[in-house]
């Protein structure tokens, strides 16, 4: 029998998981942008790959890439990390916040 609380450690643990992935993958968009990778190597290829559909909905919010020398400051990916973790935080609240209603009932004297 599954009790309540491995449960919600187990569904802590997924949201901490996929939410972490999502936080790595843009953390190497960013360093990797940032210093001027190039595009033409496999793992940066894949990580620019990985990344882009994470990146679709912040598209256009900020302006084009700041270049400097070389060093690209990608605003929109900073602000998806802020985003991704936000939800991430906010799932695991609600999870727990719906877990303790259903399970701690008010007791009405």
């Amino acid at each position: 029998m599954v009790k309540g609380g491995d449960v919600m450690k187990n569904f802590t643990f997924l949201i901490n998981f996929v939410f972490g992935l999502v936080e790595v993958v843009l953390g190497l968009r960013f360093i990797l942008r940032l210093f001027g990778a190039s595009a033409q190597a496999p793992f940066v290829n894949w990580v620019y790959d990985t990344s882009q559909p994470l990146l679709a909905p912040f598209r256009g919010i900020f302006p084009s890439p700041a270049s400097i020398q070389g060093f690209v400051i990608e605003f929109t990916t900073l602000f998806a990390m802020l985003i991704y973790a936000l939800i991430g935080y906010f799932l695991i609240r609600l999870l727990y916040f719906t877990h303790e209603s259903t399970h701690h009932p008010e007791i009405h004297a």
